[in-house]
């Protein structure tokens, strides 16, 4: 007879994932961490530890147990801690999943949250006693009536949203649902265009045309490319000079200077990784070949994490995002299209869609040529989109 293989235990994450089978890589072997004097807590969330810290206490931790650490990556939902005099691995405490801290915080992590967290001596897993209050959370929406907002990272300053260049016109819808999520939730934003090097200039030209259109012409934006000839580069260069653009990965860094955090945003295939390889001035994150049938990369980013950028500061690079859908995130379409949203205030009809209405002050700004028959168009589709994903919640979910 022959005997059954045992099954192999599958762990747990701290979101309540199971079905991790590879070992998870190991924390001495990821270089491009940043270090604990990399990253800074607000003053606020140094209150917070401080408070959280004697809860711990008073529950029955040892008080040269708790430290106050970053959560800096996630593998399959299971966090690294970056705390003053080491990395680990945690999960969560028993008081925090069974909801001893009701009202307090959720028990989710992402990457980028400051925690109060407990080493207990003799093992090798960290608990997560409590996150401590986001500064800012860049997050979406998942699910449909009852779903549920994900943060993607947590406590960032800029979004840096990645479109890759070519012949297809660039995703300006797609540009600007990440800058309204990015305002909404406490950041600021700025476009990189990658692969500048396999459009012509006339490509060029229109696609930063049509960015500044949507996003106004002091957007942040940034031409970089991939793999260029000598000649392509100088071209390419050229073309950003003449279009009055910033080029380059070195412009990319400066908007990321030490001490500030930021996160890119994009599509799989977009050139995110390759961007960030540039950026460290090595191939450390894995890049994908180009489809032929879509002309886009393939899915490489599996885990979300900090990556250190030599000589500047701290970029999350986070896996492709099929799907951006925005629910509940007015005020940061407010922030994006602050004329607009303040004609809005002025229609006849509070419920003003601005397409057909009478006395609808929106359409005649743009009429006497206040914003862009783009700008409009951009805008009323994503509030049209807000307002309907609204309704089609359940009544008992709080945005």
């Amino acid at each position: 007879m022959v005997k059954r293989a045992p099954k192999r235990r599958r762990a747990r994450g701290v979101d309540g994932s199971r079905g991790v089978d590879e070992a998870l890589p190991a924390l001495s072997a990821l270089t491009e961490l940043p270090t604990f004097d990399e990253l800074s807590a607000s003053d606020r969330q140094r209150g917070a530890y401080v408070a959280a810290r004697s809860r711990a206490v008073e529950a029955g931790a040892s008080v040269d147990e708790l430290v106050m650490g970053c959560v800096v990556r996630l593998d399959r939902g299971f966090p690294a801690v970056l705390c003053a005099d080491a990395t680990f691995r945690a999960e969560f405490s028993a008081r925090l999943t069974k909801g001893g801290l009701s009202g307090r915080t959720e028990a989710r992590v992402a990457v980028g949250d400051w925690v109060c967290a407990r080493r207990p001596r003799g093992h090798d897993m960290g608990l997560i006693e409590e996150i401590l209050p986001r500064e800012s959370d860049i997050a979406r929406w998942r699910g449909k009536a009852r779903g549920e907002r994900q943060t993607l990272a947590a406590n960032v300053d800029l979004v840096l949203v990645v479109q890759q260049l070519g012949e297809r016109p660039v995703s300006c819808d797609r540009i600007a649902r990440s800058a309204v999520i990015a305002r909404d939730c406490g950041s600021d934003v700025a476009v990189v265009l990658t692969k500048a090097d396999r459009a012509d200039d006339d490509v060029l030209a229109r696609d930063v045309a049509a960015v500044r259109d949507i996003l106004g012409e002091g957007c942040g934006l940034v031409l970089t490319a991939s793999a260029a000839s000598g000649g392509e580069e100088a071209r390419v260069r050229a073309c950003a000079e003449r279009l009055g653009v910033a080029w380059g990965t070195e412009s990319v860094r400066s908007l990321v200077p030490r001490g500030r955090v930021a996160i890119v945003l994009g599509e799989s295939g977009a050139g995110k990784s390759t961007l960030l390889n540039a950026l460290l001035g090595r191939d450390v994150l894995e890049t994908g070949a180009v489809r032929e049938v879509d002309d886009m990369g393939r899915h490489t980013t599996v885990a979300r994490r900090m990556v250190s950028l030599p000589g500047a500061g701290v970029i999350v690079d986070e896996p492709g995002l099929r799907s951006l859908p925005i629910v509940g995130h007015e005020r940061g379409l407010a922030k994006v299209f602050p004329e607009i949203s303040e004609a809005a205030t002025m229609c006849r009809f509070r419920d003003c869609t601005h397409t057909h209405e009478p006395g609808c002050e929106v359409r005649a700004r743009q009429a006497e040529g206040a914003f862009s028959e783009g700008r409009l168009t951009c805008y009323v589709a994503l509030a049209t989109e807000m307002r309907e994903s609204a309704a089609s919640l359940d009544p008992d979910v709080v945005l």
